[in-house]
């Protein structure tokens, strides 16, 4: 799913943009839900075409997107929720009490087997990522991008190409794991969790023997500093908020739209089916696609990367988003291929030496 809003440019002063948001939120909510003044609208006509020509019209030069696991199905990664085919309706194999509870931090600490088990079938660097990521990366590379929040864990923006300071990875990260014990809390990278992984040893800290976990956010946890102090100054400034990939049901991530929603405001949804839009129609998500009062929100229903490719047509960047594509997932094969050829070579070699029966010690 995918969601586009246009929010009207604000001061650069980050504490007077926030003054200033916060009272244009009052003032726009007063008048949709009252009826009181009139909304001024940004789109010359609520369709996708409506939102290309206002990205080409140069107005748009600090876009926000805001992601979910929608955006990675595509590379075989599962989400969550989907009925039948999300990762919670497919965890029967572990044996755990309730689905979410291989995410739950308290089980963690005491049955860790289990997450571990799936971070493996998971782990970063198996998938590729999508149209999406790749069209995200484009809007980087078009100077536009302000920042991409995400809800996901499996990196593939960084894969595609945005930067630390691109992303604000809501739910945390692969790429970086700490010890769990408060007075160590000692850092390792990801080849050192990915080692651990795929030996099938329950990571544990070097200098004090605690569990290692990598970097993501469970239940019970809270989310990263620079998830809230970030918003604070990005929100105020964002004229074009794309949503992909999320239902909006999973709070605090969810509660932007609600609390951002500013003055004047575009969104276009794309989505498989009308049904996730429910959780964005809802409390707080500040949504309107059909109402008589509708002049901001534009619904679009295909595929996460067909909307991206739809988009990315009407902007005049489809054969570019195409060819950056194809060259990358070439260059990440091409990669794949070197790192197993080097480890098929150094297997080989480790088991050639160990065949070589050592040379008798000569007699003094």
């Amino acid at each position: 799913m995918s969601v586009l809003f246009p929010l009207q440019e604000q001061s650069d002063d980050s504490s007077e943009d926030e003054a200033s948001g916060e009272m244009d939120f009052l003032r726009n909510l007063f008048s949709s839900t009252l009826g009181l003044g009139s909304a001024e609208k940004v789109l010359d006509e609520l369709t996708l075409d409506g939102v290309a020509r206002y990205i080409n019209s140069g107005k748009c030069k600090n876009i926000i997107c805001m992601v979910g696991a929608g955006i990675s199905t595509s590379a075989g990664i599962p989400d969550f929720r989907s009925p039948g085919t999300g990762l919670y309706a497919n965890l029967q194999k572990y044996n755990l009490p309730y689905p979410e509870a291989i995410f739950q931090i308290d089980y963690f600490k005491k049955h860790p087997e289990p997450f571990f088990a799936l971070a493996k079938e998971l782990y970063p660097g198996q998938f590729k990522p999508t149209i999406c990521h790749y069209f995200m990366k484009m809007l980087k590379d078009k100077g536009v991008l302000r920042r991409c929040y995400t809800q996901n864990i499996d990196t593939l923006e960084r894969v595609a190409g945005l930067e630390g300071e691109d992303l604000i990875e809501a739910h945390g990260t692969f790429y970086t794991s700490h010890c769990v014990s408060f007075c160590c809390r000692k850092e390792y990278n990801l080849d050192w969790m990915k080692e651990k992984i795929f030996s099938d040893d329950i990571p544990k800290c070097d200098k004090c023997s605690s569990l290692v976990k990598p970097d993501i956010v469970f239940f019970g946890e809270n989310l990263p500093v620079r998830f809230f102090t970030s918003m604070k100054m990005d929100f105020p400034r964002c004229d074009l908020l794309i949503i992909m990939g999320t239902s909006l049901q999973v709070q605090p991530f969810a509660s932007l739209v609600g609390r951002y929603i500013i003055c004047v405001c575009v969104c276009v949804c794309v989505c498989v089916q009308a049904d996730p839009l429910l959780g964005m129609l809802g409390f707080g998500g500040g949504m309107d696609f059909d109402s008589d009062k509708a002049y901001r929100d534009v619904a679009h229903i295909s595929t996460c990367d067909d909307g991206c490719l739809a988009l990315a047509d009407l902007l005049g960047w489809k054969a570019e988003l195409d060819a950056l594509v194809k060259q990358e997932h070439a260059r990440i094969d091409s990669q794949d291929k070197k790192e197993k050829n080097s480890e098929s070579k150094g297997a080989a070699a480790k088991a050639s030496s160990a065949s070589v029966a050592p040379e008798p010690k000569a007699e003094e």
